[in-house]
Order: C-alpha cells, then sequence, then structure tokens
C-alpha cells in the first residue's frame, strides 16, 4: 500500500512541477530576451510574495518528487529495505527541502 501511494505522491508532483517549469522557462526566456541583468531580476524578486510562493511550491515538488524517485532507484540497485531506506529517502527530502527553500528565501525575501 506504501509503494502505491508513494507512486500517486510522485505523479501528483510531477502534474505541480509540470506548469511551474513551464512558468520558469517562460520568465528566463523574458528576463534574457529583455537583456536583464542578474542585479535588476533580484531587484525584481525582493520582497515578493508571489515568487516566493511560485518557487516555494516548486522546491516542495521537487524535493518529495526527488526523494521518491531516488528512494526508488536506491531500493533496486542497493538493495536496500526497510528502515534505513525510509531514513535515507526522508533525510534527501530534508535537505532538497530545507536548501531549496533557503535559496527561495534568500532570493526573494529583502
Amino acid at each position: 500500500m506504501l509503494t502505491f501511494r508513494l507512486f500517486m505522491l510522485q505523479r501528483v508532483t510531477a502534474l505541480t512541477m509540470a506548469p511551474l517549469v513551464l512558468g520558469h522557462l517562460a520568465v528566463m526566456i523574458y528576463a534574457i530576451r529583455g537583456g536583464l541583468s542578474t542585479g535588476a531580476i533580484l531587484s525584481r524578486t525582493q520582497g515578493s510574495l508571489p515568487w516566493a510562493l511560485f518557487y516555494g511550491t516548486f522546491v516542495v515538488a521537487v524535493s518529495v518528487h526527488a526523494a521518491i524517485g531516488v528512494r526508488v532507484i536506491v531500493a533496486e540497485v542497493l538493495h536496500m529495505r526497510g528502515l534505513f531506506l525510509n531514513a535515507v529517502s526522508w533525510a534527501l527530502c530534508v535537505f532538497l527541502l530545507l536548501a531549496g527553500l533557503r535559496a527561495v528565501l534568500s532570493v526573494t525575501m529583502s
């Protein structure tokens, strides 16, 4: 039952990430074509709650999605099971979440 729930959760995070990736690519293309400098981009994101929510949602989805994917790979390749497998996948999820949210906060909060 856990395997099915993780499978479904990974699919939901993929559905969440898809429009966010497209939005990110659109913003990057707009910024590059507009000739915006790094400073100009950061000045537009500082103090912006919408950008914090956009990229924060992206970080949460990626963290969960990646942790589940790596969990499957580790289980298949290293034949890991049980509590140690759970600990590895939780540790990866927490690490990605903390690193990503730290980056989002540093770019969006003044």
